[in-house]
């Protein structure tokens, strides 16, 4: 399944990406995600972007937090 990204990556403070709706984690986890969870991910999309409208781009998407997420999600595996 295509990923939603839109590539406008930034992170609100609850880390999830204003441009696509999705937290950090459901992202770094997107390709090794069953077709099932992605599309229960997809399907909470709209009323994300509902909710967070007015949100701002508070923190690039960077490496560093690309790698802090991939470790946390391998320590709960």
């Amino acid at each position: 399944m295509l990923s939603p990204c839109v590539a406008r990556c930034g992170l609100n403070d609850e880390n999830y990406c204003m441009g696509c709706f999705r937290h950090i984690d459901e992202i770094v986890r997107w390709r090794d995600a069953s077709e099932a969870q992605q599309v229960d991910i997809l399907n909470q999309l709209p009323a994300r972007k509902a909710l967070f409208k007015d949100d701002k781009n508070q923190h690039i998407l960077s490496r560093a937090t690309w790698l802090e997420a991939e470790a946390r999600l391998a320590k709960k595996a």
